[in-house]
């Protein structure tokens, strides 16, 4: 990205034996920032990623999109045609929730390494399959705060098998926003219910918030894209920031 406001580049994130392809994206000027983990669709960390990676560093953030399919597809990013989602699933009925938190805690060791991040300002932010992968990651003690965009399958399933991600609620140690979409057949409105009730039970600090729009709304490169419901979204998503990542 051109943009003297900030700069951009590809990283190794290294998990044990693992190198973790990731795009990190940094404020331009001196100074020291809170930082935000950027978590990917099923599409890899593609152009829409890398350009939210980027919205986030203009706001005063280091943000980094670590490749979660690392393990299984080194390298893979692509669209949005039905072969890419095909494919895209594919990939991701192979993650396992274990490995995803190991590599998201290694991504957060990593941040620590970089002289201008505040090591104990850290949040997490993810869309489609991401939006289920850090309601899962919110569980880490290090996240201070979690934006998850229409995460699927929250309430029925985890990433390898096992009890819903669902049934993790209580161990959500930040803030939570979760934003949804009416119109989205693949997250029913009983679930996005069910996941409020969740938080309520725990008193978890949340808001769950609802637009008349469908799955991917906040994706400029998506048929589904809803310009209205994305920019409200963006508005929270740095609210949610502000508040949790600027404690004295």
């Amino acid at each position: 990205m051109t943009n003297t406001r900030i700069r951009s580049s590809h990283v190794k994130v290294p998990n044990q034996d693992l190198q973790i392809d990731a795009y990190l994206a940094e404020p331009g000027n001196e100074g020291t920032f809170p930082a935000v983990i950027v978590i990917q669709e099923i599409f890899g960390v593609n152009s829409h990623i890398r350009e939210v990676t980027e919205r986030i560093a203009l706001e005063g953030y280091v943000a980094i999109a670590p490749a979660i399919y690392q393990r299984i597809a080194p390298g893979f990013e692509t669209g949005y045609t039905p072969e890419d989602i095909q494919i895209g699933r594919t990939y991701k009925d192979q993650t396992k929730a274990d490995e995803l938190l190991s590599d998201i805690q290694a991504t957060i060791a990593y941040l620590r390494t970089l002289p201008n991040v505040l090591g104990d300002a850290i949040a997490s932010i993810g869309f489609c399959f991401g939006g289920h992968v850090v309601y899962l990651a919110a569980t880490l003690p290090d996240i201070k705060a979690t934006a998850s965009f229409y995460g699927g399958g929250i309430t029925t399933s985890t990433p390898g098998g096992g009890n819903p991600t669902i049934t993790r609620t209580s161990e959500i140690k930040g803030s939570l926003y979760a934003f949804f979409g009416t119109k989205d057949t693949g997250i029913p409105q009983e679930q996005t219910q069910q996941i409020e009730a969740e938080l309520n039970k725990h008193e978890i600090p949340h808001h769950i918030f609802r637009y008349p729009a469908d799955h991917g709304f906040f994706c400029d490169q998506r048929s589904s894209y809803n310009a209205e419901a994305a920019a409200d979204a963006w508005k929270h998503v740095l609210e949610l920031f502000q508040k949790n990542l600027h404690t004295a």
